[in-house]
């Protein structure tokens, strides 16, 4: 299941041209915020697709009958572009476990790249509602590698899959790749071209560079 979230009218779609536009890019703290809205947003619209139970509450003056969550949903995420995504979702869902991937990407001339799972840090997810976060779909190998090596660790009974920018060509990959009817896909906004070195355009360059600085 496919939901593309900027489709709809409303602030995530500022945030996004935020993060686009390369003069406010600079503001490495601002593109970071941005990020983190974008997550809360995104944490927002899961949460109505999630389960609640009736719970009563005490108030100060009475009693009354609330909704709460069945169950808290595990945050995984991909490092590092997708750390201040996934803390705007932390921010809603403040008391899930967290997991983390770390991914390794090499590119060689001539070639594809090289991508493979380095680290994985991660509770039991068995039974249990998985949200995997990252903030570009470009090739949606990493985020085929990420599932697939979490659900060595349990499997869910659900998983959302949450990209800001996805490219036509990664949304296909992870259709086909993980074709599981227990997975919704959720998308801010999707761009046609994908470049052969893997770059998303117009997309809005290297989102982990932008947040926290250039690496070597």
């Amino acid at each position: 299941m496919l939901k593309v979230l900027g489709k709809e009218n409303s602030l995530l779609n500022q945030y996004i041209s935020e993060i686009r536009n390369v003069n406010l890019q600079k503001d490495r703290m601002r593109f970071r915020r941005n990020f983190e809205r974008i997550g809360e947003i995104f944490a927002y619209e899961i949460s109505k697709h999630l389960e609640y139970s009736k719970e009563n509450i005490t108030t100060s003056l009475g009693q009354i009958e609330g909704l709460e969550l069945k169950q808290i949903p595990v945050l995984a995420t991909i490092m590092r572009a997708g750390l201040p995504f996934h803390r705007g979702m932390l921010n809603y869902f403040d008391h899930s476990e967290n997991a983390f991937i770390s991914i390794f990407r090499k590119h060689h001339k001539n070639r594809k790249a090289e991508t493979k799972v380095e680290s994985v840090s991660s509770p039991d997810l068995n039974g249990k509602t998985l949200i995997l976060a990252d903030a570009m779909l470009a090739s949606g190998v990493s985020m085929a590698l990420s599932y697939k090596e979490l659900i060595t660790r349990g499997k869910p009974t659900h998983t959302h899959l949450a990209i800001i920018l996805a490219s036509e060509q990664g949304i296909n990959y992870i259709q086909r790749k993980l074709p599981d009817d227990n997975i919704t896909l959720w998308v801010g906004e999707i761009d046609d071209e994908l470049t052969a070195q893997g770059y998303i355009v117009p997309g809005l360059g290297d989102a982990g560079d932008l947040a926290f600085g250039s690496k070597k």
